[in-house]
């Protein structure tokens, strides 16, 4: 019984720090000139983080927040990417206003007591 309250207490955490980590996200692609089109965008097929446009450019993002951030780099696996791009597709049929903008995967990458880390382009979708 403690084992499973200690195991929902620490989920509860990491989830509450996950979501200060995307606010955090937020606000700084606001400070860069990004206006945040969706957060959390979930679909059967994957969840994008943040969905930010500036200019003709369409950004997905995925927020990391680790101890440290190469650590937070390292998290983003190769299904999770694919997951994304899937959800990312799902989010463009949704809005069709945005098919003619150029597409581009970032991450946001989060530590203790460190600006966020900015990565443009961090992937490419597979095609």
């Amino acid at each position: 019984m403690a084992t499973a309250k200690r195991q929902r207490d620490r989920r509860r955490r990491a989830w509450l720090r996950g979501r200060s980590a995307e606010s955090l996200a937020a606000l700084w692609l606001r400070l860069k000139g990004y206006r945040i089109l969706a957060r959390n965008f979930r679909t059967p097929v994957g969840e994008i983080d943040i969905v930010a446009r500036r200019r003709a450019v369409l950004c997905l993002v995925e927020v990391k927040a680790r101890g440290e951030i190469e650590g937070a780099l390292q998290a983003i696996s190769l299904r999770q990417r694919e997951r994304i791009a899937r959800a990312a597709s799902a989010y463009l049929q949704q809005n069709p206003s945005y098919f003619g903008l150029d597409l581009r995967f970032d991450a946001v990458l989060v530590a203790p007591w460190r600006f966020p880390r900015h990565l443009k382009s961090a992937w490419r979708a597979m095609t």
